[in-house]
C-alpha cells in the first residue's frame, strides 16, 4: 500500500487539489439558475474538478521503464 502511494502521490495531490477547486468553484462562481449540469450541484462540481485535476497531475510522473533481457529470456 506504501509503494503504490509513493507511486502515485501526484495523481492523490491533483485529485485532492482539483476536488477542492471544484468544490469553491461550485461555492463562488457555480450556476444559480440550476441548469448547468456540472456546476449547479456541489458533488458534480467537485467529481468534476477532482477527475480533471488527477489527470492534469498525473501527467508530470514519470514512467519507469521494466529492463528487458536481450536475450528474450524475461
Amino acid at each position: 500500500m506504501k509503494k503504490f502511494v509513493k507511486k502515485q502521490l501526484l495523481a492523490i495531490i491533483g485529485i485532492t487539489a482539483g476536488a477542492v477547486a471544484g468544490f469553491l468553484y461550485w461555492k463562488f462562481a457555480g450556476c444559480s439558475s440550476g441548469s448547468c449540469p456540472i456546476t449547479s450541484k456541489p458533488l458534480n462540481s467537485t467529481l468534476y474538478g477532482a477527475v480533471t485535476g488527477g489527470f492534469l497531475f498525473s501527467m508530470f510522473q514519470k514512467n519507469k521503464k521494466e529492463k528487458h533481457d536481450v536475450s528474450g529470456n524475461n
